[in-house]
C-alpha cells in the first residue's frame, strides 16, 4: 500500500513536464502547414500574373488580386520580362522563424510573342 500512495502524483507531474514539449511541437506543425499555405499561396499568384502577361494585362495586379486579402500584405511580387515571382511569408506564429518559412514561386509566360 505504501507503495501505491507514493506513486499517487506521478503521472500528473509527467503530463505537466510533457506540456512545454507539446506546445513546441504543436507551434512547429502549426507553423509548418503555414509556410505549406504560403506556398501554394505564391505559386496560385505567379501562375495568375503570367496569364494576365499572356493577355497583355497587368500581370503583378492580377497575381496580387489572386492571393487571398490576408497574404496580400506579406507578398512581394517582381515582374521581370515575362517572368512572375512571387514572394509569400506565412502568418508569424513563431516571429523568428517568419523569414525562413517564406516561400517563393517563379513563372515564366513563354517566349515574346512574334510581331
Amino acid at each position: 500500500m505504501m507503495r501505491l500512495r507514493a506513486e499517487a502524483g506521478q503521472s500528473s507531474v509527467e503530463l505537466v513536464a510533457m506540456l512545454p514539449l507539446a506546445l513546441v511541437v504543436g507551434l512547429a506543425v502549426m507553423s509548418l502547414l503555414a509556410a505549406r499555405t504560403a506556398a501554394d499561396q505564391a505559386a496560385a499568384a505567379a501562375h495568375a500574373g503570367t496569364i494576365a502577361l499572356i493577355q497583355d494585362t497587368d500581370a503583378e495586379a492580377a497575381a496580387r488580386a489572386a492571393l487571398p486579402r490576408p497574404a496580400r500584405a506579406r507578398a512581394a511580387i517582381r515582374v521581370r520580362g515575362r517572368r512572375v515571382a512571387v514572394t509569400v511569408r506565412p502568418p508569424a506564429r513563431l516571429p523568428f522563424l517568419d523569414a525562413a518559412f517564406a516561400s517563393t514561386a517563379t513563372a515564366d509566360a513563354g517566349p515574346e510573342p512574334s510581331p
